[in-house]
């Protein structure tokens, strides 16, 4: 079966595509988390954007001071749009990979690497780590995209 497209009738016992789908789950729990911190850092450090979330602390003129940015949340902030930006191309990208017949092994190999390199961009991100750690982590990540993306041209456009 390698280099054909799988059936949809063949998915749930596609070994690929259940790696696929075990990965995704995964980095989408990430970045939903990287929600969950930054709402943590809005509470703990009293910074907000809507004043509706300002209620709570108090009512006019007091509460206006909650309305400020805080240089924690924004950095919580940027690694979630970084997740966005990274893991959104990577869901879509590997998603038509795993339909393109890799083998199991060089598929399971791109799916770990990423995963690993975006959690471990997460936690450069928040400690943070000192560059190059960062840079280097959303490089891989990025890197086995394009991978993955050559690998479904090539098998889909005979490259």
């Amino acid at each position: 079966r390698r280099g054909e497209m799988a059936k949809s009738t063949q998915l749930i016992d596609n070994e690929v595509f259940r790696a696929y789908a075990t990965y995704t789950a995964i980095v989408l729990l990430k970045m939903m988390l990287m929600s969950l911190i930054t709402a943590y850092f809005r509470i703990t450090r009293k910074a907000f954007v809507n004043p509706e979330d300002t209620a709570s602390f108090g009512k006019g003129e007091n509460a206006k001071k909650y309305l400020r940015t805080d240089p924690d949340v924004e950095r919580v902030r940027r690694g979630h749009l970084n997740d966005l930006e990274n893991i959104v191309p990577f869901v879509g990208i590997g998603l038509l990979y795993a339909l393109s017949g890799p083998e199991l092994s060089t598929a399971l190999l791109h799916f770990r690497i990423f995963t690993g390199a975006r959690i471990l961009h997460t936690f450069a991100y928040l400690i943070p780590l000192p560059q190059p750690g960062r840079g280097l982590s959303w490089a891989v990540g990025y890197s086995v995209t394009f991978s993955m993306a050559y690998k479904v041209l090539k098998t889909a456009w005979l490259l």
